[in-house]
């Protein structure tokens, strides 16, 4: 079994749990995400440019995790208890959980997490970039807020141009992009993960 880095798996691990939420719009169920078919798997792919706002590749948000693995037709880890309702999935290429994890809820794909700049965002958004080439891209879709717990750090939360789904964008005190996560509400505003 792999080792994971202790500070990022027990920041997802803790995340799993509490379901506190930043102030948002009301959510939605995921019920309400329907699940397209898959039609490849993903799990040999390369990773760069399968970012979109109801999913990831052919894996769509809504998907019940064997539908997932099915698509994904790869190893994934699990991380936390057993009988969590809500808990992440890692890839085989992954290094560390804080690089990127699927999150599942109720046994439904609902979020992934992105802490590296190997991913881009639906819309061009990235780790390192900046809080205004961030608002540049996304305008008026992209709401600002502070940071829960990062004195002068930001979030920014964008929604889909049409359709399901929603970006958020967590920055530094300096106004770099640190990490970002796609998902829908009410897990997108899961401010712990699945805290």
């Amino acid at each position: 079994m792999r080792r994971l880095a202790a500070p990022a798996c027990a920041l997802l691990l803790a995340a799993c749990g509490s379901g506190e939420q930043a102030s948002a719009p009301a959510p939605a169920t995921v019920a309400s995400v329907p699940a397209a078919p898959a039609t490849v798997g993903l799990a040999e792919t390369d990773p760069d440019g399968l970012a979109r706002y109801d999913g990831y590749g052919d894996l769509r948000f809504g998907m019940d995790e064997s539908a997932f693995a099915a698509a994904w037709q790869g190893e994934l880890e699990r991380l936390g208890p057993p009988d969590a309702a809500c808990y992440y999935q890692t890839p085989k290429w992954v290094k560390t959980p804080s690089e990127f994890a699927f999150m599942f809820e109720g046994g439904h794909f609902v979020r992934y997490d992105v802490g590296t700049a190997k991913e881009t965002a639906p819309g061009g958004g990235k780790v390192g970039m900046r809080a205004e080439q961030i608002q540049a891209l996304y305008g008026a879709r992209a709401g600002e807020s502070p940071h829960k717990y990062v004195a002068g750090a930001r979030v920014w939360r964008v929604t889909a141009p049409q359709g399901e789904g929603v970006l958020v964008f967590e920055t530094d005190a300096q106004g770099r992009v640190t990490r970002w996560r796609a998902g829908v509400p009410p897990q997108i505003d899961y401010v712990e993960g699945c805290g």
